[in-house]
């Protein structure tokens, strides 16, 4: 599967052996191992350890990566070439704020990294971060970006607005994957559906998530609709090239590349 592919990209620590287990049997696209936020600090080597195990034994079809601590921890350099030796498609690295820092952890360990978006510095910075070297994606990191522009806790979206739009026309400029960050409220899947419908009208590809409830309403979100899914094979199918008209409106060559754009997304994930 292709990382723009991707519509559920699941969180977990990589210290819960018991969390890993179950992802495996889950329908998310992407499973990501944390090895920051969700692991204390007396328990990053084992985590470390543990993460690289399970991603030798693998995770079936879903994309995997693991999210490393940043710059300046103690645990970075060695999580850096563990992830060089590992099994894992993408690294994560969290509070990017310059494109050295993703080229920095490439270098090391030889894989694409998708570069979390998480202060203001950071979504300034996104073009160049989004255009550097290694960068196959960009996370938006909206808890934290939250608390750097001083939005209010308990206010909704709209102070976060253009910076989501700062991201996203980053990483489109840039040719790489982008996606929404994580939905805190874990009983409020009505909310999240909510949420995913907006980071979906906004343009981006999928959403980060923080539990399994989560999976199935961003995979139905960000699926392709079956009926937009028949039009898009209608549309193909009719096409002879050039402007023409199909089903009452003017179609061209772009028009085409997006119907087989959605086509190729409901196959990845078997829509």
């Amino acid at each position: 599967m292709l990382l723009r592919h991707a519509r559920s990209l699941l969180f977990l620590p990589a210290s819960n052996p018991r969390a890993i287990a179950k992802a495996r049997t889950l329908p998310c696209d992407m499973v990501i191992l944390d090895l920051e936020d969700a692991v204390p600090d007396d328990a990053k080597e084992a985590a470390r350890a543990g993460a690289v195990a399970a991603l030798a034994e693998g995770f079936g079809p879903r994309l995997t990566g693991v999210r490393i601590n940043v710059e300046g921890t103690p645990w970075h350099g060695a999580e850096m070439v563990a992830m060089k030796g590992a099994a894992v498609d993408y690294v994560v690295l969290p509070k990017v704020e310059s494109a050295k820092q993703v080229r920095d952890v490439f270098s090391v360990a030889q894989k694409p990294v998708i570069a979390m978006i998480e202060s203001a510095k950071g979504v300034l910075a996104a073009p160049g971060i989004a255009a550097g070297e290694g960068c196959a994606g960009l996370f938006m990191g909206v808890n934290d970006l939250r608390r750097d522009l001083g939005i209010p806790a308990g206010a909704g979206r709209e102070g976060l607005s253009h910076a989501m739009q700062a991201v996203l026309l980053a990483a489109r400029a840039a040719g790489i994957a982008v996606f929404d960050g994580v939905y805190n409220r874990l009983d409020d899947l009505d909310g999240l559906a909510a949420e995913c419908a907006a980071g979906h009208a906004l343009g981006f590809d999928g959403k980060t998530l923080i539990h399994p409830a989560q999976v199935a309403v961003a995979n139905g979100v960000f699926g392709p609709d079956a009926q937009a899914l028949a039009d898009a094979r209608r549309l193909i199918e009719a096409a002879t090239g050039g402007a023409e008209r199909f089903e009452g409106r003017m179609i061209e060559a772009m028009h085409v590349e997006e119907a087989r754009a959605l086509v190729a997304r409901a196959d990845a994930v078997g829509g």
